[in-house]
């Protein structure tokens, strides 16, 4: 295996430049990549492919590639935290952002409940898909795809931890689901479901969210 300083990392890490240079103004094909960068089509696909997995790209309905979530970060929490903190006030739950990598996803943002009794995970916290609300939105779980298209969100009865519930919905930017808004409680204050109690304020969160991120994001 090469080390972090032989020649072959640093070919690599000139590839990666110099792809992320190719679409920083706007979205390109493979065959755009390998046309803007020098590379073969199937090198700045493969390259491409790999950099999606690690949020530095993601790819648009048409499969071509953009920056991706990692240079949306930063505006996504800035925008974020106003809404978060609102819902989490009107509705008196924990209110949390959560971003895919991988097959996990991660906290980025988490607001407490004012209650005693309540459901909380640190930013940072580090879960593995699909579980959860916001696990099986973010890995495009096929139940939970179907539920997306009939409510506008998607919820979890104590699937991930028993006792608690959630619910969430996609932030959208440019089309593309970048990240969840989730919803969390304990069951015993759930009067029908998390989505007939909550969904609708999360959703408008969520749309909150993308609104203001389509704005502010590069």
């Amino acid at each position: 295996m090469s080390s972090p300083e032989s020649p072959s990392s640093n070919r690599t890490l000139e590839r990666v430049a110099a792809i992320l240079d190719a679409v920083d103004s706007s979205s390109a094909s493979a065959s755009e990549l390998a046309r803007r960068t020098g590379l073969s089509v199937s090198t700045a696909h493969r390259l491409a492919l790999s950099m999606v997995e690690y949020g530095f790209l993601r790819r648009t309905e048409a499969g071509n590639f953009r920056l991706g979530q990692r240079f949306v970060q930063s505006a996504l929490e800035k925008v974020a935290l106003p809404a978060l903190t609102a819902l989490r006030d009107a509705t008196g739950e924990s209110a949390q952002l959560w971003i895919r990598r991988g097959e996990d996803r991660i906290c980025l943002l988490n607001f407490d409940s004012p209650q005693e009794l309540r459901a909380t995970l640190p930013p940072g916290s580090r879960l593995a898909l699909p579980a959860g609300s916001s696990g099986r939105l973010l890995a495009n779980e096929p139940e939970a795809l179907e539920e997306l298209e009939a409510h506008g969100w998607v919820e979890s009865v104590g699937r991930r931890t028993p006792g608690l519930g959630s619910v969430s919905a996609p932030v959208v930017l440019r089309g593309q689901t970048i990240a969840a808004v989730c919803l969390a409680m304990p069951l015993a204050r759930v009067q029908d479901s998390p989505g007939a109690d909550f969904g609708d304020a999360v959703v408008a969160t969520a749309r909150r969210i993308s609104g203001d991120l389509e704005q502010a994001a590069p």
